[in-house]
């Protein structure tokens, strides 16, 4: 690929004349503009989508030039085209282009895809004198990620084969993209070996006898990487001599430390590189994780023993009370009437005293609860979804089922209560309104696919995701009035404020769109995906969402421009909690944090013994969680 952004309605430049003039119209929807780049087996245009009048949206289309004479060799070209119109329809990354159609015309065969504007890093090692060694680290751990999918695909992994500087695009908001997948393939293990297919230089020793593993995209990426920071182009250079040619050497900005996880992933033997695209990457993100806010760092992150147990002392807090359940607390707790209700993964809902965590009543399910229970008050009951299919009302006082309703699967969505229904959605892709004092069913929406996300209720309106990726409004009548696409699920619960909607997404964005008609009004990219559902501050104006990349952010609510983020040692996926002038969550890391709101700083921590993916309830100044070391914890606020 070529600089995307150098051509419009121009003509093709010298030397790049395809077999499609300006303004030929493909489908009756694609208007071709221009040429983008041409290959020896392929031509790349630059298109117009006419379904859009009103709007100029860009497509690209790949056309295959099959001017081979052998028809054997021609039908090997046509199957590898199929093949990679195949891979890409199957993939859902924010690093790869989507793709929207496919279609043969007189003889030939083309392939519509997103269009990235943007430069491959090949046009950019050419025309910058110098690429900064922190950027370079950055494309590294977008690229690994992106790798890790495509090598933990199901049900067969996919080997890309190819990885090298000209395949990999970086988009116009700095996003690595990864382009040409003409050669990928899926990964038989102990399959017969094939023809050496890939780039000299970047191509790993075995594949050079036609053997491509997972491991072979891991030593590209090395050779990639080396070839970034050292200038030194590995085609130029004897096969394999990556060890003759030190990057320090070269480039005295690289540390010692990225220099070893470079020359790792280019060891020669597979056993000796990283074993995984998922394990180079979290070392990459070891060596480049910073810290923010003035988080007090425990033992374990970088600093001296003694020092770390003097700060754990200062900013650890003592629970007031603990319950032992019988398996992990994943689900969050709520608060009513001097009692705390919580599901557990063994299958049961508890009741307790708030104030001290005496044990009143539980009830059992038929399977694990991960929902959040919902207070029916005006009937008196609580009411939970869990793994067994089933939607329970258990009477507050007594513990006692009041009513049930079925659905096809497991229900991991969190109940909405409001206007006398109960709103919920299960992984058989429906949400179900139904009236909140009986369980009976008004009206059910199919999504297509699990909902996982909580439904926002307004006046209106009714928010909710799916893991398609769709953010849907209905009205309370059941009927769509907006859907907006994100590029991949939506297991995050949108919270609405002020008329505007805020739901974070699995693409790695959190989206802020209008709630009356769900235009995209800002979107802020974490470096993964976003599971946490979002919390507003009115007082600060701060929206609060945790990422899977180990970060609780602060964004301006009307900007969307990050304000502070704290960084904890791994997955955020527990939503925040707003009280106090401080932000509550948890962490995989196994910790319970007490975050200043407007500063960012560590107040307090609080250390379990398993990953805390609960999210915390806050009342009268106690702090309610669980945690998975099978504990639902309260603290002093």
């Amino acid at each position: 690929m070529v600089d995307t952004q150098s051509f419009g309605n121009l003509p093709a430049p010298q030397g790049m004349e395809g077999s499609l003039p300006p303004n030929t119209v493909l489908q009756n929807r694609w208007r071709i503009m221009g040429v983008l780049g041409v290959g020896g087996m392929a031509s790349v245009y630059k298109a117009r989508d006419l379904k859009f009048p009103d709007v100029n949206r860009f497509v690209a289309v790949k056309e295959m030039l099959n001017q081979v004479a052998d028809p054997q060799l021609r039908e090997i070209t046509v199957r590898n085209f199929e093949r990679e119109a195949n891979i890409l329809a199957s993939l859902n990354h924010p690093a790869m282009p989507e793709i929207y159609d496919y279609f043969d015309r007189n003889d030939r065969v083309y392939l519509v895809m997103e269009f990235i504007n943007g430069k491959d890093l090949e046009a950019i090692l050419n025309s910058l004198p110098e690429i900064q060694v922190d950027m370079v680290r950055k494309w590294a751990i977008e690229l690994c990620d992106v790798l890790a999918y495509l090598h933990e695909h199901k049900p067969e992994p996919i080997v890309f084969r190819d990885v090298k500087p000209s395949n990999i695009m970086i988009d116009q908001h700095g996003r690595v993209r990864l382009i040409d997948f003409g050669i990928a393939k899926v990964f038989v293990e102990n399959a017969p070996k094939g023809t050496m297919i890939g780039t000299e230089g970047y191509s790993a020793p075995e594949q050079y006898r036609g053997n491509a593993t997972p491991l072979s995209d891991i030593y590209a990426t090395g050779a990639t990487l080396h070839h970034l920071l050292t200038r030194r182009d590995p085609r130029l250079e004897p096969p394999f001599s990556f060890p003759e040619r030190p990057i320090r050497q070269y480039n005295p900005k690289v540390s010692a430390e990225f220099e070893s996880i470079i020359m790792r992933a280019v060891a020669y033997a597979p056993k000796d590189r990283y074993q995984s695209a998922r394990e180079m990457r979290d070392a990459l993100e070891q060596l480049t994780r910073p810290v923010f806010g003035a988080a007090a760092p425990v033992a374990g992150k970088g600093v001296a023993s003694e020092e770390a147990e003097a700060l754990e002392e200062e900013t650890s807090v003592i629970p007031n009370w603990k319950f032992r359940c019988e398996d992990e607390v994943r689900s969050s707790p709520v608060v009513h009437g001097g009692m705390v209700y919580v599901g557990a993964y063994d299958n049961n809902l508890y009741a307790l005293q708030a104030s001290d965590g005496a044990f009143k009543w539980k009830f059992a399910t038929e399977g694990g609860i991960a929902s959040t229970p919902a207070l029916d008050v005006d009937n008196q009951n609580v009411i939970i979804g869990s793994e067994d299919g089933t939607v329970y009302a258990i009477n507050m006082r007594t513990g006692r089922i009041a009513w049930t309703l079925m659905t096809e699967r497991p229900v991991r969505c969190s109940v909405r209560i409001a206007h006398g229904h109960m709103f919920v959605g299960s992984d058989d892709g429906k949400l179900y309104a139904a009236k909140s004092s009986n369980g009976r069913i008004i009206w059910k929406y199919d999504a297509s696919s699990p909902i996982r996300s909580r439904p926002w209720v307004t006046d209106e309106l009714i928010i909710f995701g799916s893991e398609i990726g769709d953010v849907v409004a209905l009205d309370l009548g059941g009927s769509v009035k907006w859907r907006f696409k994100a590029r991949r699920g939506v297991t995050s619960s949108p919270i609405v404020y002020d008329n505007v909607a805020y739901v974070g997404s699995n693409d790695w964005h959190v989206y802020a769109l209008d709630a009356k008609t769900g235009y995209p009004i800002w979107r802020f990219r974490t470096q993964k995906p976003v599971i946490s559902s979002p919390a507003v501050d009115p007082t600060t104006k701060n929206l609060f969402v945790g990422s899977v990349d180990g970060s609780m952010y602060a964004l301006d609510i009307e900007t969307g421009k990050e304000r502070w983020r704290f960084e904890t040692q791994n997955q955020v996926t527990s939503s925040p909690a707003v009280a106090n002038g401080a932000v509550y969550f948890g962490s995989i890391d196994n910790n319970v944090y007490c975050v200043d709101a407007k500063t960012g700083k560590l107040r307090w921590s609080l250390p379990t013994e398993g990953p805390v993916p609960s999210s915390p309830c806050v009342v009268e100044n106690v702090v309610y969680i669980g945690s998975s070391d099978h504990y639902l914890y309260a603290l002093t606020a």
